[in-house]
């Protein structure tokens, strides 16, 4: 990193400054709406819950619906009702139906129980519809902290190659842009390239509100990641930086500023953590191409 340039522990003292707050919505405003879509998941679920002898055969019609957003919202409703321990990634995938069965089968709720439960309740259920709304825009916030730094990027940065998913899309593989990279399969979320070399990977994350265990994963997973590529690039006598694209007020919650912080240390000059405000003065062509 230039000598001129502040480090990220450096901007602390004005954390809040630094930080780019995402817009939300309110409470109860999203009801009508929550209520409008969901009320057909919540129909056909019912459906299948009184078509069905048992809560595994319940899973196993939700399996067989055919429309994926239809399936996965079905799935979300089954686990609140029946098995709320079963994994939702597990969930979404139709194929490890029968292995949740298996697994998870002897602790899902009896059927009467879940007949019982859902008929307690009114259709449509606000509070459950309210519940699926906070899946649906799960990760916007980052979609959008990476389209935003795409566009000041190639704003200040127009000879040089930006690449990756502008929102919800596919992370690049490194195993496609590094050969015999060790961990073919570890996502990045963006490329720079400059003259047809790759002279920086990007990871970004917008943080709305994280700590604890969270916080300790997270930064830790970064720290592999940045050590794992340094490794490689050290290997092969390349100079490709690390940067870590930052944001939102869960920065300022408990240590997530200093363990940010701490991750530059891995390797100064060559690994950045920065927020969107901070690409201007952190991010800079003597920088990448050094």
């Amino acid at each position: 990193m230039n000598a001129k340039l502040k480090t990220f522990a450096e901007y602390k003292t004005e954390a809040h400054t630094w930080i780019t707050l995402a817009g939300g919505e309110y409470y109860p405003d999203i009801l009508h709406d929550a209520c409008t879509l969901y009320e057909p998941v919540l129909v056909m679920f019912g459906k299948i819950l009184r078509s069905s002898e048992s809560s595994i055969r319940v899973l196993q019609e939700i399996g067989q619906v055919p429309e994926g957003w239809m399936r996965i919202q079905l799935s979300r409703v089954f686990r609140k009702y029946v098995s709320p321990e079963t994994p939702v990634e597990m969930l979404k995938r139709k194929n490890q139906i029968q292995e949740i069965c298996e697994r998870f089968g002897k602790n899902f709720r009896a059927i009467n129980q879940v007949q019982r439960a859902f008929d307690s309740r009114p259709i449509p259920d606000e509070a459950l519809c309210a519940l699926l709304w906070e899946y649906k825009d799960r990760g916007k916030k980052g979609y959008d902290l990476t389209s935003r730094f795409f566009e000041v990027f190639r704003k200040n940065f127009p000879d040089f190659i930006i690449a990756g998913p502008e929102g919800a899309g596919r992370d690049i593989p490194l195993g496609e842009i590094f050969t015999n990279y060790p961990n073919p399969r570890r996502p990045v979320d963006f490329i720079i390239q400059h003259q047809a070399k790759t002279v920086a990977i990007g990871l970004a994350r917008y943080d709305s509100d994280r700590g604890g265990s969270q916080e300790d994963d997270r930064v830790g997973g970064y720290i592999n990641c940045a050590k794992e590529i340094l490794r490689y690039a050290d290997k092969h006598s390349l100079k490709t930086k690390i940067i870590f694209l930052n944001d939102g007020p869960g920065l300022l919650l408990g240590s997530m500023w200093d363990d940010y912080a701490a991750i530059e240390s891995i390797r100064k000059n060559r690994v950045v953590v920065t927020t969107l405000r901070m690409v201007n003065e952190r991010i800079t062509k003597q920088w990448l191409l050094s």
